[in-house]
Order: structure tokens, then C-alpha cells, then sequence
């Protein structure tokens, strides 16, 4: 039980829009020790990454119940940069449906004035959520980095571009 009093019950949907790389799982795959809608199987030796997971719907009372992942097919996770939302790659399209596309969309406008982003992810596909516009940036890589390109606080483009040419 989290300090907001919920529980995960039936929903495991993170054992399949994460990646877990101590068991070498990729995001958009159900865990091999996952029993969908009943929870883990090795729950008492699970990898640590799993153990000190929590999506904001857990941890934040201010969301609404209707954003409980095994109802909305959408998992938020936090960044460095902002929000990230994990849709379930069998409703590839739950991000788009009401209350959810508005409610991304007003955390697109006051995280755009706080320097926050608010990226879509689905499989490996990731949009990149502006109070304007999205920008599908597609396939996004480990190594990889999303480069917005700023009119003041407006996004006004964004691009993909290698971790290591950053540095440089």
C-alpha cells in the first residue's frame, strides 16, 4: 500500500509497458513471470527495479480514478524532463480518448511554462505532446535524445538526435 492508500489489485499493466532490464524484457511485452490482472508469480524475489516502481497513479492522490491503468490502458511514469505516458500497445490509441487527451493537453500548457514535457509512449514510439501540436518523433533509442527547439517557452520544433553528439 503506497501512502496514497492505493493498491495496484488487479492491475499489472506495467509488467507490460515497462522495460525490465534485469530480466532482459523489452517495454510493450508482458512479463514471463506476470499473471495478468493477478499479479506476480515470483512477487517475494522480483528485480529490483521492480520493487521500487510506483506509477503516479499510486503515489499521487490528485489523480483521478479514472487514470488507474487497468481502466485508462495508461501507465505515467515521471522523468527528469516531465511526464512520460505509457499506453498499452493494444490500445495504442487510449491516449487519444476523452478525459485523457484533454487532460494531457493541460499538462502540455503549464508543464510547456515549467520547462516539462509531456512525451507518449507506445512500444517504441514516442510523441512528443505540445499545447500546439504533437510531434512524432518515432522510434526513440536508449541512446537517444529528444531535442526541443524553443521560441521563448513554446516548442516550436523537435528532433531525435544521438545521446553521445550532444556531449560533443
Amino acid at each position: 500500500m503506497t501512502a496514497t492508500g492505493r493498491q495496484c489489485g488487479d492491475c499489472t499493466l506495467c509488467c507490460k509497458v515497462m522495460a525490465i532490464e534485469e530480466l532482459a524484457k523489452p517495454a510493450g511485452a508482458w512479463c514471463p513471470h506476470c499473471a495478468p490482472g493477478l499479479g506476480c508469480r515470483i512477487y517475494p524475489d522480483r528485480p529490483a527495479e521492480c520493487r521500487s516502481f510506483s506509477c503516479v497513479w499510486l503515489v499521487n492522490e490528485l489523480l483521478e480514478e479514472h487514470w488507474k491503468p487497468s481502466r485508462s490502458k495508461l501507465v505515467l511514469t515521471t522523468s527528469e524532463d516531465g511526464l512520460e505516458v505509457r499506453c498499452d500497445p493494444g490500445f495504442p490509441g487510449a491516449w487519444r480518448r476523452e478525459p485523457f487527451r484533454s487532460e494531457l493537453r493541460e499538462w502540455a500548457i503549464s508543464g510547456e511554462t515549467l520547462d516539462m514535457t509531456v512525451v507518449v509512449i507506445v512500444g517504441q514510439r514516442m510523441t512528443l505532446l505540445t499545447p500546439e501540436r504533437e510531434f512524432d518523433l518515432g522510434i526513440v533509442g536508449p541512446d537517444e535524445r529528444i531535442v526541443r527547439e524553443l521560441d521563448g517557452t513554446r516548442v516550436v520544433n523537435a528532433t531525435v538526435t544521438k545521446a553521445s553528439d550532444l556531449e560533443q
